[in-house]
């Protein structure tokens, strides 16, 4: 069985037809739309976190609250920037997020994507945060050192001495079992091979910043089976997963139509980022068994356990619930 959620960027500004206008709104309806993927049946309600934009930046308390608003939903982040956490905080932040998940009995809940970081609106914004890379490192080499300490954080390791008497203190609380559930979030082939022998699970989103010429479907779903043999290879005894994100959406009403009715043709495309070639997915966008038909053929889709299809929020949570049911319908969870 396929897993699928919903992806949001928490977008919000007050432009003309935005049904979130606000800060408060973002949150606010990010939790409300967690709760309706919930009864609607999906899998998983993720956030993308960005800093200085009119996005989503501190994930943890609206984790918190979502965990406290539903009983078993994957939660999760795709993705955090590494570049600017405090690992041994953030662990104490998303141990308490994924103990108050666990409120149904139904054990903790977090699904944390991590990864360096995707451009952001600020230049070097994380210097702004006080992590500026010493000399000979990089901002990518900071980003993988913060993961390494923070998994250790979270998995009961020692990081600080007693004040009284022997010993090594580890950080409190302790959440079970999130330490293994830890994704990393890949744009190459090479950085899929890393994660794989680090032993975290895959994201890959919608965007590879690389290019060799296929369908970025092929590419992506090279990427995941180059993840798989490394994380075989590693010895990892652990069951990996792999999510994909993708935007579906399936034309089921004239307002359907009307928002993205002109993206039917839509095909991937090639653009130079950070001075590479980088392949953007096309998005799925017609009538549901197109759609699914459409989607079967996909072959990351397929080789991926988890789709996490990306939301446009700010059509606000009953459009947007409108249309996780439409998703739900198309059967991409019984594949």
């Amino acid at each position: 069985m396929k897993r699928i959620g919903f992806l949001s960027f928490g977008h919000y500004q007050a432009v003309p037809g935005s049904q979130v206008r606000t800060a408060a709104d973002s949150l606010l309806q990010t939790i409300e739309l967690a709760v309706a993927a919930e009864e609607l049946g999906l899998d998983g309600a993720y956030v993308r976190v960005h800093h200085f934009a009119r996005q989503l930046a501190s994930p943890f308390p609206l984790l918190a609250a979502m965990g406290a608003r539903t009983s078993t939903i994957e939660l999760g982040t795709a993705v955090i920037d590494m570049r600017y956490e405090n690992p041994l905080y953030m662990a104490e932040d998303a141990a308490a997020a994924d103990l108050i998940s666990a409120h149904s009995g139904s054990g903790g809940r977090l699904q944390l994507g991590l990864s360096r970081g995707s451009p952001e609106t600020a230049l070097n914004g994380y210097e702004n945060f006080g992590y500026v890379p010493a000399e000979g490192r990089t901002d990518a080499d900071d980003a993988r050192t913060k993961t390494e300490v923070f998994r250790a954080a979270i998995a009961g390791a020692g990081v600080a001495r007693a004040a009284r008497g022997p010993g090594i203190l580890a950080i409190e609380p302790q959440a079970p079992g999130l330490a293994e559930r830890i994704w990393w979030g890949s744009g190459t082939r090479a950085t899929a091979q890393w994660t794989g022998e680090q032993g975290m699970n895959l994201m890959s989103s919608t965007l590879l910043t690389e290019d060799t010429g296929v369908p970025f479907d092929e590419l992506q779903a090279e990427q995941i089976a180059i993840y798989r043999e490394a994380y075989a290879a590693a010895g990892h005894e652990r069951e990996p997963r792999v999510s994909v994100s993708r935007s579906i959406i399936p034309l089921t009403s004239e307002e359907d139509w009307a928002y993205f009715g002109r993206e039917r043709t839509s095909e991937d495309q090639v653009g130079y980022l950070d001075g590479g070639l980088a392949r953007f997915g096309k998005s799925y966008v017609g009538e549901p068994d197109q759609l699914a038909k459409d989607l079967a053929n996909d072959a990351a889709v397929q080789a991926a356990d988890t789709v996490l299809v990306t939301v446009p929020n700010q059509l606000g949570v009953e459009y947007n619930a409108r249309l996780l049911k439409s998703i739900v319908d198309l059967g991409i969870q019984g594949w």
